[in-house]
This record gives structure tokens, C-alpha cells and sequence, in this order.
């Protein structure tokens, strides 16, 4: 059979068609089945169009819906209430309004959280003709959100905990800390006092510790010194050199003897498991009304420093001195001098002198340490470790280490005679 010039023709207007039918169908099949729910309402919000999907999600039958319920009734209370005061008006005002938050309602009253978009639609002359509505599933994000809120409240209710326990285990650290230092100096004749505890991190326990207490009958005894390491173990080394000190100043208050006991003592605990030392200075003073006899010793501590009435600033040497329970028998230096009426003796740890300052965070030194004393005007104990504490807080971040500062002196009388270092 032979085919005519015009069967061509009627082939692709067949064709034509075909496809057509299946857009149109496709187009309808992804309104009514599409992922999210569509809706048509006329301007007073009655519903003129709804899709399966939505419908679906609603538990409801078409014809309850069309022309019989208006958006709003698809809303819980509150997305009314929203809906009215919020919505409606700026759709008005806008013609558009997109990723509102709403909840519809089910017929069995369950709630679904959705997104919802709107988009009026306007005649040729702009007059509004009716609302269009997307409206998404926002179960899985509002899941999420929730998700995200819950880990959000774990976690800034960890961090209240975590605050709270530190808190807790900072005033738990300060009270030991204050243990292991006497809650106060006392009150000695002819003799004035002051002391000054730095703590570096209310996280650690540090071992810097000091004492000044009675021998006897006019007699008193004093020490400075610093335990190596932090923490619990440095706690404990501290709290067992402090009463060792007070116990052999007892028994024997010579500077030498006292340090060489409590070498003894450290050597011989710690020699089995980690070396564990401390560095110390010791000393023996006899007030008499003027001037103030003071014999010391030091174990590889930093030098002691005099504030002399007259303004004039020297340290006081212990050369060669070891460190307190390294060796099984070690050499300490002794010295002696007197503190004459406005005199000063200054102990201090090394985290004065190592603090680090200037953009090159450099040392700050014991050099830089006397100058600073030597502006200082000469009035006393109490005056001098003031300016020191002023000092140290000055330091800020470039002090990274605890610091005990103790300060002993005769008190000033309106003329004092020269004084001298007896060695």
C-alpha cells in the first residue's frame, strides 16, 4: 500500500498530541501527588483547590474540603491567631510571603508542622483573583530543630555543671591552699611583719609557703621557701616541710642544723620513687627593742633583701646553699646581720624575680627587683610588700607562677645609728 504525501503530516500531529496528553496528565499527576501540598483559595481564604497530597496528610475527603472550609480551618489556634495577625496583612500588603512556620491539624487532631508560601494571583488589571499555597512537611526539620535545641540544653547544662564543679574545686583548692599557710602572722614585740600569698591559678595547688612563729622567750623563728611542681603531690610535700621546719626548730632552732634535718627527712622519703625537693630559707630572730639579731640559712633559695632606713637597698648573700632533698648530704650558708630600727628583710619566691614583662616577655630579675625596692620609700613591712602586691598584679599574664612574699622589720624610730651585716 502506497502512502500519500499528507501521511507525514497526520504522523506528527498524532504525535503532537500524544505528547501532549502526557504533559497534560504528567502536569496534573505532579500537582496532585507532588511531595508537598498546593492549594487555590479565593480571597476571602475559601479553599477552590487542593491537592492529594495535602489531603492526604489532612485525613480528609475532597469534597468536605472544596468550596466548604476556608484555609484557616486546616490551622491549629495558634496558627490562626498567627495567621490573622501576621500573615493575612502581609500577604496583603506584599503579594507574597514564603517560609512561614504553621501547624495544620489532622481530623483525629494530630499536629503537623509546615512551611507555608503564598503568592496572590492578579487579573491583567492587577485586581487580586485568588491565593496560591505551597505547604511543606517540616516534621524532619522541626525534629532536627528539637534535636538541636536538646543538644544545645546538654550542652549549656554541661557547661553549668562544669562551671559549677570548677567553682567547687576552686574553693576546695583555696582551702588547702590557706592551710598550708598561717591564717595570719602574729603579733611579735619590737617587731613588725607582713606577708603576701600570689596565686597564680585558683586551678592548682601551688608550693610556695612561709611561717614566722615562737622559739621561746623572746626568740622567734621564721621561714620562706618553695616546693617543686604543682598540685596535690606538691601539696603534700609543702604541708610536710612546714611541719618538719617547726618540728626540728624545736629541737634545735640553729638555720644549718633545721635544713639539714629536713633534707634528711625529704631524702629519705622520696628516694625511692620521684625526686622531690624544695628550696628554703630559714631563720632565727631575737627582737630587743632596737635593734633585731637575725641569723638565716638558705637552701638554693633566692637571696633575702634589706630595706635599710636610709633608703639604701642591698641583698644579703647565701651563696652555695643546695637544694633541700636531693642528695642524702648537702651544704646550706648561713648568714647573719641585724635589722636596725626602719630596717626591712624581704623573702620572696621565684616567681617575683621569674615573672616575664615587656613584649619580649624578658625576666624581670632580681636586678629589677632591688631597683624597684630602692623607689620605695623606707616605711616598713607592711609598706613594702603593698607595693609589691601592687607589683605583682601588675604582671597580669606574665606571671605564670605562685609567689609568697614575707616581710620582717624593726619598727622606725625618729633616729636611727648606721647599721652593719655581721657574717
Amino acid at each position: 500500500m502506497c502512502r500519500t504525501e499528507q501521511d507525514p503530516d497526520r504522523e506528527q500531529d498524532a504525535t503532537a498530541a500524544a505528547f501532549t496528553a502526557l504533559l497534560e496528565d504528567s502536569a496534573e499527576e505532579l500537582y496532585e501527588h507532588a511531595p508537598c501540598g498546593y492549594l487555590s483559595t479565593l480571597m476571602d481564604g475559601t479553599i477552590a483547590k487542593i491537592n492529594t497530597t495535602l489531603l492526604n496528610w489532612l485525613g480528609l475527603d475532597r469534597s468536605r474540603v472544596v468550596g466548604r472550609m476556608r484555609f484557616t480551618d486546616l490551622l491549629t489556634v495558634g496558627g490562626k491567631l498567627y495567621h490573622e495577625t501576621h500573615f493575612a496583612p502581609l500577604l496583603q500588603m506584599k503579594g507574597e510571603i514564603g517560609g512561614i512556620a504553621l501547624d495544620i491539624k489532622s481530623v483525629d487532631g494530630t499536629r503537623m508542622p509546615v512551611l507555608v508560601t503564598s503568592r496572590v494571583k492578579t487579573s491583567d488589571h492587577g485586581e487580586p483573583l485568588l491565593i496560591r499555597t505551597s505547604v511543606f512537611d517540616a516534621r524532619d526539620r522541626r525534629a532536627y530543630e528539637k534535636e538541636l535545641l536538646r543538644s544545645r540544653q546538654v550542652a549549656e547544662e554541661a557547661r553549668r555543671q562544669a562551671e559549677a564543679d570548677r567553682e567547687r574545686l576552686q574553693e576546695a583548692l583555696a582551702v588547702l591552699q590557706q592551710s598550708l599557710l598561717p591564717a595570719e602572722l602574729p603579733q611579735v614585740p619590737g617587731l613588725e611583719a607582713s606577708s603576701y600569698y600570689h596565686t597564680a591559678s585558683p586551678d592548682l595547688l601551688g608550693g610556695d609557703f612561709y611561717d614566722l612563729f615562737p622559739l621561746g622567750t623572746n626568740r622567734w623563728a621564721f621561714f620562706l621557701g618553695d616546693v617543686c611542681g604543682k598540685g596535690p603531690q606538691a601539696a603534700a610535700i609543702t604541708s610536710l616541710t612546714r611541719y618538719t621546719l617547726r618540728a626540728a626548730a624545736l629541737h634545735d632552732p640553729d638555720p644549718v642544723t633545721v635544713l639539714t634535718t629536713l633534707n634528711t627527712v625529704l631524702h629519705e622519703r622520696y628516694t625511692s620513687g620521684d625526686t622531690r625537693y624544695c628550696t628554703a630559707i630559714f631563720g632565727v630572730l631575737q627582737p630587743d627593742g632596737g635593734p633585731v639579731h637575725l641569723q638565716l640559712a638558705s637552701g638554693g633559695h633566692p637571696s633575702a633583701l634589706i630595706q635599710r632606713a636610709d633608703g639604701t637597698v642591698h641583698y644579703l648573700p647565701t651563696p652555695g646553699g643546695m637544694l633541700i632533698g636531693v642528695l642524702p648530704q648537702a651544704e646550706f650558708t648561713a648568714a647573719r646581720t641585724r635589722l636596725l630600727p626602719g630596717d626591712t628583710l624581704l623573702l620572696y619566691t621565684d616567681g617575683l624575680t621569674e615573672a616575664r614583662t615587656g613584649p619580649g616577655r624578658q625576666l624581670y630579675g632580681e636586678e629589677a627587683l632591688q631597683a624597684f625596692t630602692t623607689a620605695q620609700p623606707p616605711a616598713g613591712p607592711k609598706a613594702l610588700i603593698t607595693a609589691l602586691a601592687g607589683l605583682l598584679a601588675g604582671f597580669g599574664d606574665g606571671l605564670d607562677d605562685d609567689t609568697a612574699l614575707l616581710a620582717l622589720g624593726a619598727p622606725a624610730a625618729l633616729t636611727s645609728p648606721a647599721s652593719e651585716d655581721l657574717r
